[in-house]
């Protein structure tokens, strides 16, 4: 039987850029689905209840643990901290995601005991007094999950509330400067998630060492409409630039057939017929890439995405330098689509071009909006 779980991703593990790791180890140990994702920064009274619930559940959940939430995910400062929290589907979500997870070692283990294998491994910290092994230095455990669906349920339904009531942008900075800030729209396209791969997390890694902060994240199925809208400037663009080209392909292929010489005319009308029909035809497959809809046919199939919104000094330029051109033959060695593009299409992910298609861009995905209370809540109520 399916079922969901979370993982939430601490503070301080979104501020040391690891978000990326980790969700690619989550992606590609099990076979769950990430169906939602969101950034909160929760209040005091969230983190007290939070960790209250923790308290009371068995073990393995040592007492610290719940000290821990309250000492690190409560607002210090009078600043909240941000926190991604993440949603999984399907069978055993539980056990599997605490494998995944790793455990909570409060005993002393020699660090050539500790081989990477969990993320906590990896990813986490607890550093033992030499002196007193009932007493540790430092605790970082990188990720919070629960291990038995009672404790998921338990947990969700305190998460139920606290999403319902967040949007889905962090704003809990305040900048000496703000003119240099600028916020940017990334969009991890539908050709990295049709099968389960550290494509998404490799992506989100590769886009830290930009320096921006993430203050935005969703999971999204664009659908049609949106689509249209949001590469609808790309329409006029591939118009203007591929029918004249195919028109001139389109008469000399027609020449050659038929040995006869057609003039200028016929060329141009080629392109206002037949090359035209072929730059409608490509962003066509555009739309149908993005949100699994092509407007001039009825089959369907599923296109996921992932939107992260990124935020910090001239956001839009260091992001697209991360991303590299839209052609990934021409993108610079270390680029993202030069990682992982295809094509001009299939190139893994797209970066708002401009401040002005940012807030375009954003308005079209309806930003503001995260539909994993929503599953959440149809889940408990299901």
């Amino acid at each position: 039987m399916k079922s969901i779980s979370y993982v939430l991703i601490t503070p301080y593990t979104i501020v040391k850029s690891r978000t990326g790791g980790l969700l690619a180890r989550l992606m590609t140990r099990s076979d769950l689905e990430l169906v939602g994702a969101q950034m909160v920064a929760p209040d005091e009274t969230f983190v007290n209840a939070y960790a209250e619930a923790l308290r009371k559940q068995a073990a393995p959940n040592p007492s610290f643990l719940a000290d821990y939430v309250e000492q690190n995910l409560a607002p210090s400062g009078g600043r909240r901290h941000r926190s991604l929290f993440l949603l999984f589907s399907g069978e055993d979500t539980h056990p599997k995601l605490a494998e995944i997870c790793g455990h909570l070692y409060p005993e002393h283990r020699p660090i050539n005991f500790i081989a990477g294998e969990t993320i906590r491994d990896t990813y986490g910290d607890l550093i033992v007094s030499e002196d007193d092994p009932e007493k540790f230095t430092f605790f970082e455990p990188a990720i919070l999950t629960p291990r038995n669906k009672d404790d998921a349920d338990a947990n969700l339904k305190l998460f139920l509330g606290l999403l319902k009531k967040s949007d889905n942008i962090i704003e809990n900075l305040e900048y000496p400067d703000t003119s240099k800030i600028e916020r940017t729209l990334v969009i991890i396209k539908p050709d990295n998630w049709t099968f389960a791969s550290a494509r998404p997390g490799t992506i989100i890694d590769m886009f830290s060492q930009a320096g921006l902060r993430i203050i935005g994240v969703k999971i999204h199925n664009m659908c049609q409409e949106e689509a249209l809208d949001f590469y609808g400037p790309v329409e006029g663009v591939l118009k203007a630039k591929l029918s004249p080209i195919f028109g001139k392909k389109a008469r000399e292929t027609l020449e050659q057939h038929f040995a006869l010489k057609l003039d200028e005319t016929i060329e141009k009308s080629l392109s206002d017929s037949f090359g035209a029909a072929y730059a409608r035809d490509q962003f066509y497959q555009i739309v149908e890439f993005m949100s699994g809809h092509r407007p001039d046919r009825t089959e369907t199939h599923a296109a996921k995405c992932m939107i992260v919104i990124y935020e910090g000094e001239n956001a839009v330029k260091k992001i697209r330098d991360v991303l590299g051109p839209t052609d990934p033959l021409k993108a610079p060695a270390g680029t993202i689509r030069r990682e992982f593009g295809s094509n001009v299409m299939v190139n893994a992910a797209h970066a708002s071009d401009s401040s002005e298609s940012f807030m375009r861009e954003q308005k079209i995905v309806r930003i503001h909006e995260n539909n994993t209370a929503k599953l959440i809540e149809e889940y408990l109520n299901g």
